[in-house]
């Protein structure tokens, strides 16, 4: 299973940069990220190259920062295909938690990452409706097509 970082960061000028610099000092890519404000902090949510290195540099230079799993479908990128993989997750009562989509080919691949109630049958389900359940080390090494 895909692992996404999730770092706590105070919400002031330059910490943002920390974050991207330690990722950087250790030659991380960043596939995609969103932040959310809350506050005095906020909580960035990153997909890289290598998220359990990440972590460990992060933690070493002081930010509190944990490992989440996370279910990463590939799937068309057309209208009503992330509608379709949400009525595959709502006929069984699965409720998505947090997600976020990022297109890698325009017009033909897109990518929704997913935190879930109930990972391993949500994973099971879309894989059963033919969509690709991206393995971790395939999500880590995404490019353009």
């Amino acid at each position: 299973m895909a692992e996404q970082l999730n770092v706590f960061v105070d919400n002031r000028p330059g910490r943002l940069n920390a974050v991207t610099g330690v990722l950087r000092d250790h030659r991380i890519d960043i596939r995609a990220m969103t932040i959310a404000d809350h506050g005095a902090y906020g909580v960035a949510k990153l997909l890289v190259s290598d998220p359990r290195l990440a972590h460990r540099a992060l933690v070493d230079q002081g930010f509190a920062a944990a490992l989440k799993p996370v279910l990463a479908i590939a799937m068309e990128d057309r209208p009503g295909g992330l509608h379709e993989l949400l009525e595959v997750l709502a006929e069984r009562s699965i409720n998505v938690l947090d997600a976020y989509g990022f297109v890698v080919a325009p017009g033909r691949r897109a990518v929704w990452c997913m935190e879930v109630d109930a990972l391993d049958e949500a994973a099971r389900l879309l894989a059963a409706r033919g969509l690709e359940v991206l393995a971790d080390h395939v999500l880590y090494r995404l490019e353009a097509e």
